[in-house]
C-alpha cells in the first residue's frame, strides 16, 4: 500500500460520544502520520458529509466515529454510495451491533451465552421494576455506557432519573439481568482473537463512561487472571459474536465472569472500539507486538468496499 494515498479520517459527529470519537479521530491521524502516510486529513464530521467526501475524493476513510451515525451504519452506507473504501465493519454488521435487541437476537441464534432481558419503553421501566432487581437498564442505541442504570438488589423502586424531561438517550430500554463478578474483554484483530483484559473501575461501582475515559478511573490486568478454560472460552466466544453479526476489521467484545458461579455471559459487540491513549484494543494490540501505528497501517490495508 502507498503511503502516498490520501486517508480521510472520521471523528466527531453530533451526537453524545462526540468527545470520545474526537480524541480516537486524532490519536489515529497522528498514528497515521507516525506509520508514514504523508497525506492524512481529519474531517470533524457534519451533515454535509457526504458532499465534503465527495469533493476530497480520498483514497480510503478510517472511521474514527462512535455512536449514532458513525457505527450504527449510516456513515457506512455513505461511504459505499460513493464507493470509499472504509474501515471497521459495514452497513449491516454495524446496524446489528448497534441495536442491542437485534445484537442480541444475532446472539442467541448463534448459541451465544446471554443475560435474561427485555426490551421496555422507558415509561414502563420508570413505573416499577420491570424484573426482579438487581438489573441493568440500558438506551437500546448508545455506547460508551450513556445512559446505562442499575437497579441494585434493595432497590425499592426504578431509578428516579427515568422520569427526566430532558432525557437524552431513547424511549426504548433494555433490562438485563445484573451478573455480579468480573468485567472481561476481549477483540478481533484479523479475524484472530487478542488477548483478554479484565477492566477493575477504580471509585466507580461500575464500567462507566469516565471509567472507559478518564486516566486512572479503572485498571487493566492484562492478560486476565482467570481459569485457562474461562479465558479459552472467552476467546472463542468473542470470535463467535464478531462472526454472528458479520463484523469486518477490528470489534471488541464485553463479558461478565461470576467466578463462583463459573457464569459466563456475553454482553454486546463494539464494532467502532475506542481509539484514546487509554482504550482497551491500542492496549491488546500493543501487547501482542503491535504498536499503535501498526494498528492502524493494518486497519487502512485492511479497508474495503461491500463489507
Amino acid at each position: 500500500m502507498s503511503e502516498a494515498m490520501h486517508i480521510a479520517v472520521l471523528m466527531g459527529g453530533w451526537v453524545s460520544e462526540r468527545p470520545v470519537s474526537l480524541n480516537s479521530g486524532k490519536a489515529c491521524a497522528a498514528a497515521l502520520e507516525a506509520a508514514g502516510f504523508r497525506h492524512v486529513t481529519p474531517i470533524d464530521v457534519g451533515s454535509d458529509i457526504g458532499q465534503v467526501l465527495a469533493d476530497l475524493k480520498p483514497d480510503v476513510a478510517l472511521n474514527a466515529l462512535h455512536g449514532r451515525f458513525g457505527e450504527d451504519g449510516a456513515v457506512q452506507g455513505v461511504l459505499e454510495i460513493l464507493r470509499i473504501p472504509y474501515t471497521h465493519s459495514g452497513i449491516l454488521a454495524s446496524a446489528l451491533a448497534m441495536n442491542k435487541a437485534k445484537a442480541k437476537a444475532a446472539f442467541a441464534a448463534a448459541g451465544l451465552p446471554l443475560a435474561n432481558h427485555l426490551i421496555v419503553s422507558r415509561a414502563e421501566a420508570a413505573r416499577s421494576h420491570v424484573m426482579p432487581p438487581p438489573y441493568v437498564l440500558k438506551p437500546l442505541t448508545e455506547g460508551s455506557s450513556f445512559g446505562v442504570l442499575i437497579v441494585r438488589a434493595d432497590a425499592a423502586h426504578p431509578p428516579q432519573e427515568l422520569y427526566r424531561e430532558d432525557w437524552p438517550y431513547g424511549d426504548i430500554l433494555m433490562a438485563e439481568r445484573y451478573i455480579p463478578g468480573r468485567e472481561l474483554t476481549c477483540a478481533v484483530i484479523n479475524d484472530s482473537p487478542t488477548d483478554i483484559i479484565e477492566i477493575v473501575p477504580v471509585g466507580h461501582a461500575f464500567y462507566d463512561y469516565d471509567s472507559k475515559y478518564v486516566p486512572g478511573a479503572s485498571r487493566h490486568e492484562l492478560p486476565a487472571k482467570v481459569k485457562p478454560n474461562i479465558y479459552q472460552n472467552v476467546q472463542k466466544l468473542t470470535v463467535e459474536a464478531h462472526r454472528a453479526l458479520g463484523c469486518r476489521g477490528v470489534s471488541r467484545a464485553d463479558f461478565r465472569y461470576d467466578d463462583e458461579t463459573d457464569e459466563l455471559v456475553l454482553l454486546e459487540v463494539n464494532t467502532q472500539p475506542g481509539m484514546t491513549a487509554t482504550s482497551l484494543v491500542p492496549e491488546l494490540a500493543a501487547h501482542q507486538g503491535m504498536t499503535f501505528p501498526e494498528l492502524v497501517r493494518w486497519m487502512v490495508e485492511d479497508a474495503s468496499c461491500d463489507r
